[in-house]
């Protein structure tokens, strides 16, 4: 099922793509369908980031709630979801859109190295898809997509997943008004992504092949581009 309904679809839009390119490019494949898919999944991203917004506003009102009804947990979960509706808030967004961002990335991986490219499996593709003559797997002739250890590719996705997240948090500052405690801990959170996650990305791509650090890095440009319009359109 995961290959019928994501792999397989995934992997047509790429060879699609990647034979409509200038130079049968996989690079250029790789950016193009890294937008369909954002594009397709802007509504849950919108989703989320309302549910981020509305949690960081609330969240002095929940600790008044949390102190004055610790002792009563159903009174308390009553007043919670009351609040969660007030601010128009589903705490779930967040978790269902990062699940599906997991299925998505790992269906991308196993589509776009369902085979060692160039060579194309003429058996997964749909009867309308045509395999490209020859696939290039050198991005401009700057990047080999199938080998790692590409340390200024690593450094670039590091360097553009720090400045989205850096926008992110900036979207969702820690409340003035939250006890110092839970302020702290928050800032301690924030910072551990706001460090931890480029690194670790960082690594991720210096280990993997170029064309998944190339996904990774178009991804953050366009989570980039993406904070821009929200910053617009929730302003």
């Amino acid at each position: 099922m995961f290959n019928t309904f994501l792999v397989q679809p995934i992997y047509n839009a790429f060879i699609f793509l990647t034979g409509v390119m200038p130079g049968a490019d996989a690079g250029l494949a790789i950016i193009a369908i890294t937008i369909v898919m954002r594009v397709l999944l802007y509504p849950l991203y919108t989703s989320q980031i309302r549910t981020q917004i509305g949690m960081s506003a609330l969240q002095p009102e929940l600790e008044v709630l949390k102190e004055k009804h610790k002792n009563d947990r159903e009174k308390m979960a009553r007043e919670q979801m009351a609040l969660f509706k007030k601010y128009k808030v589903n705490p779930l967004a967040t978790i269902f859109v990062l699940i599906i961002q997991l299925v998505v990335m790992l269906a991308l991986y196993f589509a776009l190295f369902h085979e060692q490219l160039p060579t194309v499996d003429t058996d997964f593709l749909y009867s309308f898809v045509e395999a490209p003559a020859h696939i290039s797997t050198s991005f401009f002739g700057l990047l080999n997509l199938l080998t790692p250890h590409h340390i200024i590719l690593a450094a670039l996705v590091a360097l553009s997943q720090y400045i989205a997240i850096s926008l992110t948090l900036r979207r969702t500052p820690v409340p003035a008004n939250l006890p110092p405690e839970k302020a702290q801990v928050q800032r301690m959170q924030q910072g551990l992504m706001l460090y931890f996650m480029p690194a670790l990305m960082g690594i991720f791509s210096y280990f993997f092949p170029g064309g998944v650090g190339l996904y990774f890095l178009a991804g953050n440009v366009l989570s980039i581009g993406q904070e821009w319009l929200i910053k617009h359109k929730f302003a």
